[in-house]
């Protein structure tokens, strides 16, 4: 016997010891031969007898196969000399033989199969149709009805994902359409819930898959490491589950299925978190549905899903536009608009300036001519009376007042230039004196006298006026000011004051996920401005992120339902659940955040720096205006006195 490291976690260069190797079918002496001819035979060989010989090794060598399709997964020649049919056999074995599964290191050999079909299938139709045809669908079902653990459902809903994704072989992954839908749709749902219970949520080490643990971190690192990339693999299995039933969608297949309420719902938290951000998630499915006539009139029908798509076209999020092209779909539809009209008017209305956006150009001029379609007919179907004077106001804005504006000379738009400037000093003043309604009033004035080609101007009023909103606990208010103003700077969502305004006002809100991404764009704002050595952070912010991230934590959701009881613990669980320890943000996290948001390649220094302007909390604000105002009160009152 051949005398080979056994631990399938070690680096692939350590996995073959070659002191004593004998074995003349050796996998790993079988790579080394020079001679072509003979190692495609003895490869070919090593895959058909693989699934039926006990030889402990057969984990080193799935773990090595493993590494390779990883690393060189358009490389035709395992798929070519029958890897395929060699992992399903092995997946088939592990199933249905349980003493085997359970023999050694054999409990590995599932997820390295299933992965390594997933990895061949990745980019390559003609790898998908030979895995097709050597019988992988089968198996990998089997692991998606969840016959082994979460670990394996997420490299099978991988794979499969990758196979329905082509023209080629999407048929033989329909064949067991309903059933494959309504498996995805539960995984998405639940993936988060199970890996929590079962994993994140066990304290105890000792008390978790062993074999769960090697997998994730590679035999390094402790629990912190386990848990980061166990909440890592948990939004990949969510996110993957939806990309396949994307693939449904896409060919208008199961939409019915797909489109029940309480699935939409659960749609609009499905979000990836900050680990997977390239991810679309919930929207990118809810936009596929909204292509279909089924998928919109089920859309409309839900007030919450509605909303959340508004409320993510109202913010910074990287699919921002996603909800936008959502809620444009529903109100060109007519057996949709006039459901959702008086719902996103109020909405959207603050987006009918946007610049550019993800390549899409003018598309504030899009979304209020979607608005406005049939303004000026007679017999309106629309009968909320807030809904018509909102639309009226567009209509002003977009045409009338531009067309006046337009008409206007050069010395008439200077004065409004100058009367909107003498104005806005009067609300600073009154702002400065503590007297903020007044403020309010006298930004409104300015804003109808300022003209609509001074963007600059237009943003720092509607931002001035968010604050006073926020001041007055007028969140709604504040949030429509800073999303016209983040509306009209440019790029989209770069003012920083309006950025954190947003943030505090969603957080007013309790909209934690749009008050964090607020909050991450309103650092980058400070990171680019500061040109010293260690960069500083404002500590507010820091807060604000601090609170943020527990209530938008992948398990966040999971954590409350297991504090409170509202759960079922599963049989794969070991050991009592416990909620983890209270997680504060560390220099690591913030990092990760802002790379993530693709904000900076790196972050070597982040301090938190003292409160700098435009960013100091509302309630210091009032009482520093609230003390000027008394301060100028008593001294106007002496100075009456000494008179």
């Amino acid at each position: 016997m051949p005398t080979h490291n056994t631990n399938p976690t070690m680096s692939t260069s350590n996995r073959h010891m070659e002191q004593s190797c004998t074995d003349p079918h050796c996998f790993f002496c079988i790579m080394k031969d020079q001679d072509s001819s003979t190692r495609t035979i003895g490869i070919k060989n090593c895959f058909k007898e693989m699934p039926s010989i006990d030889d402990q090794e057969r984990v080193l060598v799935l773990s090595s196969l493993w590494n390779i399709a990883m690393t060189q997964p358009d490389n035709p020649e395992f798929p070519s000399l029958g890897i395929f049919k060699c992992m399903a056999s092995l997946i088939y074995r592990a199933i249905n033989d349980r003493d085997w599964l359970l023999k050694g290191q054999n409990i590995y050999i599932p997820y390295y199969a299933a992965h390594v079909i997933g990895s061949y299938t990745m980019n390559k139709a003609k790898f998908a149709k030979i895995a097709v045809d050597s019988g992988v669908v089968p198996p990998l079902l089997e692991l998606l009805r969840g016959k082994m653990s979460w670990v394996e459902q997420r490299v099978a809903v991988r794979a499969l994902g990758h196979l329905a994704s082509y023209e080629t072989t999407f048929e033989a992954v329909a064949v067991h359409e309903e059933e494959i839908v309504k498996l995805a749709m539960h995984l998405s749902s639940t993936s988060l819930q199970v890996v929590y219970e079962t994993f994140v949520g066990i304290k105890d080490e000792s008390q978790r898959l062993k074999y769960h643990s090697d997998l994730l971190t590679r035999g390094v690192g402790g629990l912190e490491m386990q848990n980061r990339k166990a909440e890592e693999w948990a939004s990949q299995i969510q996110c993957w589950s939806l990309h396949l039933l994307n693939c449904f969608s896409i060919k208008e297949k199961s939409i019915q299925l797909i489109c029940t309420p309480e699935f939409l719902k659960d749609l609009c938290g499905m979000w990836g978190g900050l680990v997977n951000h390239t991810s679309p998630a919930g929207v990118g499915l809810i936009r596929i549905l909204c292509y279909s006539k089924v998928g919109r009139k089920s859309i409309a029908e839900s007030i919450e899903v509605v909303e959340s798509l508004c409320n993510l076209s109202r913010s910074s999020d990287d699919w921002q536009y996603m909800g936008i092209d959502c809620v444009l779909l529903l109100l060109k539809d007519p057996n949709t608009r006039f459901k959702v009209i008086e719902i996103v008017t109020f909405y959207m209305i603050d987006l009918v300036e946007l610049r550019d956006l993800r390549g899409r150009s003018n598309l504030g001029e899009t979304i209020a001519k979607t608005l406005l379609i049939d303004f000026n007919q007679r017999k309106s179907k629309i009968k909320n009376h807030k809904v018509i004077i909102l639309l009226q106001d567009i209509w002003f804005l977009k045409v009338e007042r531009r067309k006046r504006e337009k008409l206007m000379s050069y010395e008439k738009l200077e004065e409004k230039k100058i009367m909107a400037n003498l104005i806005k000093q009067q609300g600073n003043h009154c702002f400065m004196l503590g007297e903020i309604e007044a403020a309010t009033v006298k930004y409104t004035e300015a804003l109808e006298l300022c003209p609509l080609r001074l963007k600059k101007e237009r943003i720092v009023l509607y931002s001035n006026r968010a604050q006073c909103h926020l001041l007055l606990g007028e969140a709604n208010e504040a949030i429509s000011d800073t999303t016209r103003a983040l509306s009209l700077s440019s790029p989209v969502n770069s003012h920083p004051k309006s950025l954190w305004r947003r943030s505090q006002a969603y957080d007013m809100k309790g909209l934690a996920k749009e008050s964090l991404m607020d909050c991450l764009l309103f650092i980058n704002g400070c990171i680019k401005s500061d040109t010293s050595k260690h960069l500083k952070i404002p500590y507010y912010a820091v807060r604000m992120i601090n609170k943020q991230m527990e209530f938008t934590w992948l398990f966040a959701t999971a954590r409350s339902k297991v504090s409170s009881g509202d759960h079922k613990l599963l049989e794969q669980s070991h050991g009592d659940v416990q909620s983890v320890n209270h997680r504060y943000i560390n220099d690591y996290e913030m990092m990760r955040m802002i790379d993530n948001k693709g904000f900076m390649s790196s972050l070597s220094t982040i301090l938190e720096g003292p409160l700098i302007g435009g960013g100091s909390s509302s309630r210091r604000k009032l009482e520093r205006a609230s003390r000027r105002k008394k301060a100028v009160t008593a001294d106007r009152s002496t100075r009456v006195k000494g008179t």
